[in-house]
């Protein structure tokens, strides 16, 4: 192997530490909730960079976004993808989804993805024109989302349009849930969750 070969290696491994680094960083500050940390020069400054450097290995601002976003999904990924054993019933299977999506939706990556998305245009047009990148991988997981129900689905006769509604009604669903949790709400959320589940049971079912 020749000198410049194992140069070439190191320096590839240096700029994707530098790119971990940077991605850590960001999904660190971004969960935070501080609508300030939704900033590419604060999160190069917490990684040690400069934002030359935070161009260098994304692109720009929206390479940047895209890839802290595509980090959150590789984390979640295969976590609903099948269910727990042939014989689980479609009650334990729909509940599986929402307890995961409860519990998962107070994680320190969720609340970056929300402050994130809480700085990012609300319209869809203008999303695709500032940040097209970042905007493909968001529609990227909702597309991701309907098949991963329809996976945990897949050996059951579900009408594939029961299928689409409920993967359409659980993120929402559960985000209020989270919510009124994180309000400190008295009503017993436990309950909404069983009901919920029910609920959805009852639509697949029908």
């Amino acid at each position: 192997m020749t000198e410049a070969g194992i140069v070439g290696r190191r320096t590839n491994r240096r700029g994707l530490a530098t790119r971990e680094n940077m991605l850590e960083a960001a999904l660190t500050s971004l969960a935070s909730g501080d609508p300030g940390s939704v900033s590419a020069n604060r999160i190069a400054k917490d990684a040690g960079a400069t934002w030359g450097a935070v161009k260098y290995q994304f692109g720009d601002i929206d390479g940047f976004w895209a890839a802290v976003l595509h980090r959150t999904a590789e984390r979640r990924a295969g976590l609903l993808s099948t269910p727990e054993h042939p014989d689980e019933s479609l009650h334990r299977r729909v509940g599986r989804i929402i307890d995961t999506l409860y519990h998962g939706l107070s994680s320190a990556d969720s609340r970056a993805i929300e402050n994130l998305r809480a700085a990012l245009p609300r319209d869809h047009d203008e999303l695709e024109r500032l940040y097209p990148r970042t905007a493909a991988e968001l529609a990227s997981w909702e597309k991701s989302w309907l098949e991963t129900c329809q996976r945990a689905f897949a050996d059951l006769d579900i009408a594939p349009d029961r299928v689409q509604g409920v993967a359409t009604l659980i993120p929402g669903a559960m985000r209020g849930l989270v919510s009124e949790r994180q309000l400190g709400s008295y009503a017993d959320l436990d309950v909404a969750r069983e009901t919920l589940t029910k609920a959805l049971v009852a639509y697949l079912s029908s």
